[in-house]
């Protein structure tokens, strides 16, 4: 996983790991290496594994205390636990439910059609395209920011800080990352400080300005830089993952021209080749947790303290979990996977994401008959988050 092989693909060398040892102690990411379905859902739902906070880094890294990055991811929803973490997430989990969602969706397909008719005129006359520079990346990035409030000449500036603030997730992270990270956050933070203020003293029909209506619904009353770090996440996460959902979902489909012909035939096979998507190739590949106690995983023990880490995308092609788990199939009958998570640290942002997808899918199918690669795809260099940097497309044959 950690080769430029194992970024491209990884899916033959974790099968081949949870054969060999579904519970695999990994010297170099210095934890218990996960790779079936059953296990990692354990593990994201069950009450013996925390995830990383801030007593665990000043713990167990005190030379990144004071860092601006660590003090997000450690401190922010990603990086609480128990009371805390339900605090953080009774702010945001209102602005994520499917009326919420189901309101957004006009907003969706404005936008969606707009980057559409660019990469129409891009791709006019035989010519092609980057479906992520085009699409891929700028819908869910003004998506995200319609919702918390962001203006559209502010989006691409933040899109850029956020791809340095989610090296964060990266199981290993070079001084590079670090630095980057640190610079991210704190203008990240600045420009959401600021983005409270104004909504302070002009309210707005967004999440910032809802945000602050719910402030006295929670005890304690959360902290400008509470809030500010929880737009933060809303905004980093909610296009990182989303344009790796995009991209992928596209580029299964296109090669893989029998399910896409289903898929065309029938469309209301559409969200079901977005759910097989999301399994096929997760958008983040794993996700770590700490043992709150002694606990023992298919019968390996992990000490109190000890570090598992979930392979999203190995759970997700679990054979006990979904029988010819390689093969991409739109009529899959059960597509369950853990892409988003599971447990209380499930994202809230999963509807939404998928809404996004569905209504792409959808609307590409009605323009687009011909629709085809042109080129051979780049993969984003990364471990945890599986995206496409450049997606070359064409219209026409």
């Amino acid at each position: 996983m950690l080769t430029p092989e194992g970024r491209s693909d990884p899916y033959p060398a974790l099968a081949a790991l949870r054969l060999a040892a579904p519970v695999h102690r990994s010297a170099a990411l210095g934890s218990h290496v996960l790779t079936r379905f059953a296990d990692c859902q354990e593990v994201l739902t069950g009450p013996a594994f925390l995830v990383p906070d801030r007593a665990w880094c000043a713990r167990e890294v005190p030379d990144q205390r004071g860092r601006p990055g660590a003090d997000f991811f450690y401190s922010s929803l990603l990086g609480t636990n128990g009371a805390e973490h339900a605090r953080h997430r009774r702010l945001i989990v209102g602005a994520f439910g499917a009326r919420q969602v189901a309101a957004l969706q006009a907003t969706t397909e404005k936008i969606t059609d707009e980057l559409l008719d660019g990469f129409a005129d891009a791709t006019a006359s035989g010519g092609t395209a980057d479906f992520q520079e085009l699409v891929g990346r700028p819908l869910p990035v003004a998506l995200v920011g319609a919702l918390i409030g962001v203006p559209g000449a502010e989006q691409g500036r933040l899109e850029q800080l956020g791809r340095g603030a989610g090296r964060l997730l990266e199981p290993l992270r070079s001084p590079e990352d670090w630095a980057r990270a640190d610079r991210a956050v704190t203008e990240l933070r600045a420009y959401f400080t600021g983005l409270l203020a104004e909504r302070r003293a002009a309210p707005a029909d967004d999440l910032a300005s809802a945000l602050l209506d719910q402030c006295r619904a929670v005890d304690p009353p959360p902290t400008d830089l509470e809030l500010a770090d929880l737009l933060l996440l809303v905004f980093v996460a909610g296009f990182e993952t989303t344009t790796g959902l995009l991209g992928t979902a596209v580029h299964a489909l296109l090669t893989h021209p029998e399910q896409l012909a289903l898929v065309r035939q029938d469309r209301a096979l559409v969200p079901a080749a977005v759910e097989e998507a999301l399994r096929w190739d997760s958008p983040v590949l794993m996700t770590e947790r700490l043992a709150a106690r002694p606990v023992t995983v298919a019968g390996v023990p992990i000490p109190a303290g000890g570090s598992v880490t979930a392979v999203l995308a190995a759970a997700n092609r679990d054979p006990q979990r979904h029988p010819d788990p390689d093969a991409f199939s739109v009529r899959r009958p059960d597509h369950r996977a853990l892409s988003f998570g599971h447990g209380p640290h499930h994202c809230p942002g999963a509807a939404l994401a998928t809404a996004e997808g569905t209504t792409l899918i959808a609307r590409m199918l009605d323009r687009f008959p011909a629709l085809t690669l042109a080129g051979p795809p780049v993969r984003r260099d990364a471990v945890a988050l599986r995206s496409f940097d450049v997606l070359p497309l064409a219209t026409t044959g």
